[in-house]
């Protein structure tokens, strides 16, 4: 491997790709450590003449595209992290595109973009940044308003907050309560290691910290993985698993601590086969490793919790204790306004009117990350699709709106469901309204399509 050029992972079906067929879609992947299933399948499948070609990228330093040779040698400090940056993400995907469009000999095609999360951050961004690359963006659950002085810091754990209150309001307050027990055990003689004892620990605590923020995860992942049938994206979980969790807490035996209640409730997530004797509160099973270094860099998302509204402990937001904790572990010193600076966010309206086009905002509001995404129609080619536990709308109003509004159009009408479910891929148990949001997907994507072609072909007839 030459110095500064390192294999960037990347990967198609045949099956998706047919004689004739003159388009190609790109999967802008998340953070994670392998290559999941495609992130488009539903809408491949759903428009069979629209693919030659669904190519997934991985982001460098995620799963196996590692700089450097390893992941070791990547992440040894902040010198080899340094490349770790959503901009240059951004042109290894637009180098791919160009490459590959040469390659298939289909310079001419019209590229789409598909992102969910992170990814779908980057594919709006990459439209925005690189629109003569790609015609659209299906960018969904992408919170790029989560950034300083956009939305609330409170807005993500009032959210997952409200997931589990929606399901129990008494499994809401055990867990509200929880904290309190949790820290006045852990201050006693011996507290500590009663606490490892209680939740199955691998290795006797230190502190308490380690413990928190391995059930603060829990409860923040839930939510957003809150889908209505099994799945296997960050956790092998059942359908609707903060409802599983919530019978869990609330009917745990009588006599049980409120720190069993809560154990027995974060087993379904962090157990739920069976097959953990042990847990291992450092054990990053998500792949987060190269997150973290995001978000002490660039991707720093403000956020805070409400006494009154969150079951989290309340706390503000401290940027001086994040960038001394960044500090600490990365070497590195924040950027809190880089990312808007580079790509808007700040009266984002106005951006996206004068500089975008063909991009959709899907989201759930059940999606804890929904509060930092776009939720309003921006212009007829910019358009939020937002999902309420029914049927899926055009959507026009802010987050603290939404749930008040009862709006139709030629689109259908309210609807809410967890994270991206509408980019995984599709299965019989879909409900109605799912299948619903994907086809009014496919139609507004097959729409840019048919409008470049006429482009194109009055460009060859002039």
């Amino acid at each position: 491997m030459k110095p500064g050029i390192f294999p960037n992972r990347w990967t198609t079906s045949a099956s998706w790709t047919s004689p004739g067929s003159d388009n190609v879609t790109l999967s802008t992947l998340n953070t994670g450590s392998a290559l999941p299933v495609p992130a488009q399948s539903s809408f491949t499948a759903a428009t069979k003449v629209t693919s030659n070609g669904s190519p997934l990228t991985p982001h460098r330093y995620y799963g196996d595209s590692m700089p450097f040779g390893s992941k070791e040698e990547a992440y040894r400090n902040a010198t080899t992290l340094s490349y770790l940056t959503a901009e240059q993400a951004l042109a290894d995907f637009a180098v791919l595109i160009t490459n590959l469009k040469k390659n298939l000999s289909a310079e001419g095609c019209p590229v789409v973009l598909f992102g969910g999360s992170y990814g779908g951050m980057l594919a709006a961004w990459m439209r925005l940044k690189y629109p003569h690359i790609a015609i659209g963006a299906l960018a969904s659950s992408a919170p790029i308003l989560q950034f300083e002085d956009i939305v609330p810091p409170e807005t993500f754990y009032n959210i997952v907050s409200n997931s589990f209150k929606r399901e129990s309001s008494s499994c809401f307050d055990t867990i509200k309560n929880s904290w309190n027990a949790l820290t006045s055990e852990g201050q006693k003689e011996d507290g500590l290691k009663q606490l490892s004892k209680t939740f199955h620990l691998c290795q006797e605590l230190t502190s308490v910290q380690g413990l928190s923020d391995w059930l603060d995860s829990a409860y923040s992942y839930l939510a957003m993985v809150n889908y209505p049938y099994p799945s296997n994206f960050l956790m092998p979980l059942p359908g609707h698993p903060i409802r599983e969790v919530c019978k869990k807490i609330d009917g745990s035996p009588a006599g049980s601590s409120i720190l069993e209640h809560i154990f027995n409730g974060v087993s379904v997530y962090y157990n739920y086969t069976g097959e953990v004797d042990c847990f291992q509160l450092d054990d990053d099973p998500h792949g987060m490793d190269g997150w973290n270094w995001q978000a002490c860099t660039e991707m720093v998302m403000p956020m805070s919790s409400d006494r009154n509204t969150s079951m989290f402990p309340a706390y503000d937001w401290d940027y001086s204790a994040f960038r001394e904790g960044c500090q600490e572990d990365f070497q590195v010193t924040p950027r809190p306004r880089w990312i808007t600076t580079e790509f808007g966010g700040h009266d984002i309206e106005h951006v996206l009117k004068s500089f975008g086009s063909n991009i959709i905002f899907s989201n759930g509001l059940l999606d804890p990350w929904s509060g930092g995404s776009v939720l309003k129609n921006i212009s007829e080619t910019i358009i939020a699709l937002i999902t309420k536990e029914g049927n899926t709308f055009r959507s026009l109003l802010l987050l603290n709106e939404c749930d008040k509004s009862r709006v139709s159009d030629e689109y259908g009408y309210a609807v809410a469901c967890a994270h991206h479910i509408d980019l995984r891929a599709s299965s019989t148990e879909d409900p109605d309204w799912l299948v619903e949001q994907r086809a009014t997907e496919i139609k507004l994507i097959q729409g840019w399509i048919d409008n470049y072609r006429k482009k194109m072909k009055a460009t060859f007839e002039i």
